[in-house]
């Protein structure tokens, strides 16, 4: 299976954030939009980094006392991890988990296609494993006409 896949069923909804927000706000736009993750862009829209949630956390534990003047951009991810819309699934799976990040912008090119998290990727391995199961299944109960 293929990046663009997953997109095709997902969408490619991509929450984005102003690096000036304060991680306070972040924190409401996380919760507000059920999300793990924010691309940090510019006013051009171009992307300077990626906050998750474990940013957030890391911050009010580093930074308990100031957590209210600090802005996302203090502590965004700047050197992203990214993938192609044509990559095979199980190779973004084994990147993200050697990476130990979550979530992944996708691209085409210099486009942004989307974004996929580790979770996306389980839930498309399942129906997978799911579907070759019951035919696998169908098959050895003779369930087949012909």
């Amino acid at each position: 299976m293929k990046v663009k896949d997953i997109l095709a069923t997902k969408g490619s909804r991509v929450v984005t954030i102003d690096k000036s927000t304060a991680v306070f706000d972040a924190m409401s736009i996380f919760s507000a939009n059920r999300i793990g993750c924010q691309l940090v862009v510019d006013k051009d829209e171009n992307i300077l980094g990626i906050i998750a949630a474990r940013d957030v956390l890391m911050a009010v534990v580093n930074h308990y006392d100031t957590i209210k003047d600090i802005t996302v951009g203090d502590i965004m991810t700047t050197n992203l991890i990214v993938c192609s819309e044509d990559d095979d699934t199980e190779y973004v799976e084994a990147i993200m988990t050697e990476n130990r990040v979550r979530h992944i912008p996708v691209f085409a090119g210099k486009e942004l296609k989307g974004l996929i998290s580790i979770g996306d990727l389980v839930k498309s391995h399942l129906k997978e494993v799911h579907v070759e199961n019951k035919y696998l299944k169908d098959y050895i109960a003779d369930r087949y006409p012909g």
